[in-house]
């Protein structure tokens, strides 16, 4: 799906989206995650995160959206069927917005082009997991209409946290 408003684009990754992806994964979790998680632990993730991982992701994952503006990623979603044990057609893995370009409805886009592609997958609802304590994301998906549905507790970077599974039908 493309959608096209003033010179926002939302469409697939390509390869030469790597190197913006690697930034604002970067900074995204720096922002979101700073207090929740241990500051160990998300330093292992960006490093995990390279340059060669993020060119292997554009060139190999099927259900990669940017949104571009100006000619330049700025957030990205990855979408596709739920993994997960409780009854959900589609999910959204990741969606994650330069902490400069938050706020302005570039998440929205992003949101939206995933809906639609799992309506392509012929999928009749959503989950998103978030982390109980980022305000941020929990707020972002409340605004898009999804109610916890799913509470569980998980083990990340040592820390025995709590997650909302948000879900839309």
């Amino acid at each position: 799906m493309f959608v096209q408003a003033q010179n926002v684009l939302v469409r697939p990754a390509t390869v030469a989206d790597a190197a913006a992806l690697k930034t604002v994964f970067k900074r995204s979790w720096l922002n979101a995650y700073a207090g929740i998680l241990p500051q160990e632990y998300i330093d292992q993730m960006i490093a995990r995160r390279d340059a060669a991982w993020w060119e292997h992701q554009c060139r190999t994952v099927r259900r990669m959206m940017v949104v571009d503006v100006g000619g330049k990623a700025v957030g990205y979603a990855i979408y596709g069927p739920y993994r997960g044990e409780f009854q959900a057609p589609g999910e959204i893995y990741e969606l994650y917005v330069l902490p400069s370009h938050q706020g302005l409805g570039f998440g929205e886009h992003l949101f939206e082009a995933c809906r639609h592609g799992l309506d392509m997958l012929h999928c009749d609802g959503l989950i998103v997991w978030a982390l109980a304590d980022n305000a941020g994301a929990c707020g972002f998906y409340e605004r898009r209409g999804g109610l916890v549905r799913y509470r569980r507790r998980e083990s990340v970077g040592g820390r025995r946290l709590r997650k909302f599974g948000f879900f839309w039908d």
